[in-house]
């Protein structure tokens, strides 16, 4: 089965998010991190970061749940 564009852009924007999360969340857990007695800079940007790729990520699934009852509808009306 092909995916449609709607459903591949949306899966891209659930990688593209997916990958931000991890580099936000390793960030947040590096050495450095841990050994500061006040957050940096650096953690508050990762911090800031990770709860915007959770919304594009979130977003993304979304916009993926919305093509594929779109594929859904169109197939039953042509069914």
């Amino acid at each position: 089965m092909a995916i449609s564009p709607l459903s591949d852009t949306a899966l891209q924007g659930i990688q593209r998010g997916m990958r931000q999360l991890r580099r936000n969340a390793a960030d947040i857990a590096s050495a450095n991190q841990l050994t500061a007695k006040t957050p940096t800079k650096d953690a508050v940007r990762a911090l800031v970061e990770l709860h915007q790729s959770s919304l594009q990520t979130s977003a993304s699934v979304k916009a993926f749940k919305t093509a594929d009852t779109l594929i859904g509808s169109l197939l039953d009306v042509k069914a």
